[in-house]
């Protein structure tokens, strides 16, 4: 099948620095398999560039058009962040009170951090917390069940120790939101932000955009294949990454960022207040390995750093299928949008290039570094794999018979890990993540590669006195002590099945 074949721009015409583009977008699509995909370029307040490229569903031949709906994942979180700005704009939020003030039942695992954490802090990563992603991702509870179990996750650093990216604090952002508006996250952004700037077939839901007639797809390439999945929900955490929009829709988002808060006349959030969002919070890392890239900072939900000596915001989002770039650069009055239906990095290759042709440079290497850092990570991947295959025991057989580590086990935040026997192998299912445990030694087994999200992870079965298999533990975060799952009793679990 062809992928490559563009629907035909918004406006029949394209800036004369854009010639080239077209084949520049086709060859990164061929390289990195990406199905399909739409760009749009805004400058000087209007959209100069919007346009679909190869399949929003490769079964049905269905093309991608500017309008197509794609997921945007994390590039969802600045508008979680202006939805702040604008509570504080109307005196109903400051930035640097304490969350509790708003939030009194808000408890973290720390106490310092639980009395001292702002909601700046919710939208700049400086919590202290690491990622913990495993306890929403495929998790069936709510927003205020995740909320709730925020106080059993481990720190790893102190409060505003470090920059260290976290979904759940974004969450907490969207929970603080409700209690301040009085209704949903997803109806005050709607009411605040996606209605006064014409977003009409924007949503946050999965469940939703399959209800649109242009929506896409989520594709990801197995084993040499690329093959359509399965939507990911991730309503529970919509703060931090469930928005679907298209490159018609977002020229409007980036037009606001560049106008100072105001798109057509009508100021959807104050000068003052929009540029709190974009203002740097925190160090976030970065290097000079590239003549290009500069030293990166985070805002609130935007990324800060310089791009071939040009101020730069930008935000990357991914999730199932899905992987997207918002970039913009307000002294050139620039900003561009690229939606995929791929995991893969076409998006940021595709919007670094359309900003050296728009800037009128010479276009950076990029894709060419991408695929060369692409086949250094699966060498390395490699030599890991080896390297942990020569420290296995070969010699070390389980400790106990395979029923015997078979059960229900408990954390408080990242609930139930089922263990079962089949035949003659041990598979789990974490709250709907399932795969096959194979033997690594002693009472150690390990899940296969590729299978979700834990693949290639060990599970260490632990004993009590007696000798009994009673608890579970797996460093799903290597930056703090591996998680422990107790074993249900057994009256408990005979309840639960019931």
């Amino acid at each position: 099948i062809c992928l490559l074949k563009p629907a035909q721009a918004q406006d029949g015409s394209a800036p004369p620095s854009l010639n080239g583009f077209d084949g520049f977008v086709e060859q990164v699509m061929k390289d990195w398999r990406v199905p399909g995909l739409a760009v749009a370029i805004v400058k000087d307040g209007k959209v100069v560039y919007a346009k679909g490229y190869g399949y929003r569903d490769l079964k049905k031949e269905m093309k991608v058009t500017p309008d197509t709906l794609f997921a945007i994942g994390s590039c969802s979180k600045a508008f979680t962040a202006t939805a702040l700005a604008i509570l504080a704009d109307e005196g109903k939020l400051d930035w640097d009170k304490p969350v509790r003030d708003y939030l009194p039942d808000f408890r973290l695992y720390d106490a310092y951090a639980t009395a001292h954490l702002r909601p700046r802090d919710l939208v700049t990563h400086q919590s202290g917390l690491p990622r913990h992603d495993l306890v929403w991702y495929g998790s069936p509870l709510t927003r205020k069940e995740l909320f709730e179990r925020l106080r059993y996750l481990e720190p790893s650093k102190p409060l505003h120790a470090k920059y260290q990216y976290n979904n759940l604090m974004f969450m907490t952002a969207g929970v603080l939101i409700e209690r301040l508006s009085g209704g949903t996250w997803e109806e005050f952004v709607r009411r605040r932000i996606f209605d006064p700037l014409g977003m009409k077939t924007s949503n946050f839901s999965v469940a939703d955009s399959q209800k649109m007639p242009d929506f896409s797809l989520p594709y990801q390439e197995q084993r040499g294949e690329v093959k359509e999945i399965p939507f990911r929900n991730i309503d529970a955490v919509g703060p931090a990454g469930s928005i679907n929009s298209s490159v018609s829709e977002m020229t409007r988002w980036l037009l606001l960022q560049l106008g100072k808060g105001k798109v057509e006349g009508r100021q959807v959030v104050s000068e003052k207040g929009l540029g709190e969002v974009h203002t740097p919070q925190i160090v976030a890392g970065g290097d000079l390995k590239y003549d290009e890239s500069f030293y990166a900072s985070y805002a609130m939900g935007w990324g800060v750093t310089s791009y071939r000596g040009h101020p730069a915001l930008s935000h990357g989002g991914g999730i199932d299928g899905f992987t997207s770039t918002v970039r913009f650069l307000p002294k050139d009055q620039m900003g561009v949008v690229v939606l995929t239906n791929s995991s893969s990095p076409a998006s940021g290759l595709i919007a670094s290039n359309a900003i050296d042709r728009m800037l009128g440079l010479s276009e950076a290497p990029w894709a060419q570094r991408a695929k060369d850092d692409a086949a250094k990570a699966r060498e390395a991947q490699a030599k890991a794999r080896a390297e942990d295959e020569a420290k296995r025991k070969k010699d070390a057989p389980p400790t106990h018979a395979l029923r015997d580590y078979a059960g229900q086990f408990e954390h408080p935040a990242y609930q139930t890990l089922t263990i079962t026997e089949e035949g003659e192998q041990l598979k789990f299912d974490l709250h709907g993540l399932t795969g096959g445990l194979k033997h690594y030694h002693y009472d150690i087994f390990q899940v296969a590669e590729g299978a979700t999200p834990l693949g290639g992870i060990k599970m260490a079965f632990l004993m009590n006195r007696a000798g009994e298999i009673d608890r579970v533990a797996i460093a799903i975060e290597p930056s703090v002590k591996e998680i422990v799952f107790t074993r249900k009793p057994a009256e408990q679990m005979k309840a639960s099945a019931r």
